[in-house]
């Protein structure tokens, strides 16, 4: 995949939800290392009671109030999730009902039912943290120019993180990392009245690359503390949970996403000076500046977005979009949001992308009129 596009297709909205559980850095007492905020700028993160599923529902549904879509008009639906087990490791792991829950394929086609769509294309995948490049590139490469979508149609790219369901909180490197969230992304041609575009995008891509050793697996613990919402801390007898090594992906991420970028300006022929903003999956505040050095060493002076895990964590695939949502006022031009993920579970592999994404004229329009 190569990541020029065939077709003109761009994001018109994009609508969050943010579980209401919010777990402080208080909980994990000498979990967390001293310099953990330092290092990430997280300070809370929320935390679901509600399986993925419901989760990406309550997004679909926000991104309902927020623009009005009508989702008969929805012609696919791609559901992405990092907390699902991947199949290879759940048939291993898990007993065959349990391992048959973890099916993406399963839970797309439940939110899709449960949302009421009909005649609508379901699919799911699981990239981990570049989750949502993969998502976008499959969408405007493969999916999107095979529906010939109408005027009033669209696609929907929705993600659900909940990665407290598989975190071992009793990991100092990884107990307080991540967060759960979900994001719901309208995807419609450039030409569609009905949803208009406020960013084409010009190009996505994600690949995997050989790595030295692998970063990521999953393994059985006994005796793990888990959260409760009251405040207090349960146990698990036994816990399906992954292991991260933290310092080495937190090694690689800059160099990933710095590269990922710089491929992507070649591809399209944009010049690196005329990217405007970077808008990296937030890993942590520091992988973003050290991203952002990297990318400067490459021509790349973009305004950074940064900081934006203080009260949400790294809350994965749902990432980007959540920036994007969270930034959507502020940006114009030329926007490049860089990936980099783990690879498969205990594959010696990472993962990169990138989107390129290119405000339309009516979005320069509202912000002129904002201002």
């Amino acid at each position: 995949m190569d990541g020029m596009l065939d077709s003109h297709i761009g994001i018109s909205a994009i609508a969050t939800h943010e579980p209401p559980w919010v777990l402080r850095n208080e909980w994990f007492g000498d979990t967390i290392p001293r310099k953990f905020v330092h290092h990430t700028g997280i300070e809370s993160r929320p935390i679901s009671q509600e399986d993925e599923v419901t989760m990406a529902a309550r997004a679909v549904r926000n991104l309902q109030r927020e623009t009005g879509c009508d989702l008969n008009d929805c012609r696919a639906v791609l559901f992405v999730s990092p907390s699902f087990v991947p199949l290879t490791v759940a048939r291993k792991l898990l007993d065959p009902q349990r391992a048959e829950q973890e099916r993406l394929r399963r839970a797309a086609r439940q939110l899709v039912r449960r949302l009421g769509i009909p005649d609508c294309r379901a699919e799911g995948l699981n990239w981990f943290c570049s989750g949502y490049s993969r998502a976008m590139a499959l969408a405007c490469r493969r999916i999107l120019p095979r529906l010939s979508l109408h005027d009033d149609q669209f696609m929907l790219i929705v993600t659900s993180s909940r990665i407290s369901r598989i975190t071992d909180y009793s990991c100092k490197q990884t107990a307080a990392l991540f967060g759960d969230l979900a994001t719901a992304t309208l995807l419609a041609p450039t030409s569609s009245r009905r949803h208009p575009v406020h960013f084409e995008v010009l190009h996505a891509d994600a690949e995997k690359q050989r790595a030295d050793k692998p970063f990521f697996d999953f393994h059985w613990r006994q005796h793990v503390p888990v959260p409760d919402a009251a405040g207090g801390t349960g146990h698990a007898d036994e816990r399906l949970v992954f292991s991260l090594d933290g310092m080495g992906i937190a090694d690689v991420a800059p160099r990933a996403m710095s590269s990922a970028v710089d491929k992507a300006v070649k591809a399209t022929g944009t010049k690196a000076a005329d990217v405007r903003f970077v808008v990296p999956h937030q890993a942590g505040s520091g992988i973003v500046r050290f991203t952002g050095m990297k990318l400067e060493s490459l021509g790349i002076h973009g305004e950074l977005i940064n900081g934006l895990t203080q009260t949400v964590g790294n809350i994965s695939s749902s990432s980007i979009p959540f920036a994007l949502k969270q930034t959507w006022h502020r940006l114009s031009g030329i926007v490049a949001c860089p990936t980099a993920a783990v690879g498969s579970p205990g594959v010696a592999e990472v993962s990169q992308g990138c989107i390129l994404l290119r405000s339309t004229p009516l979005h320069e329009h509202g912000k002129q009129a904002a201002a």
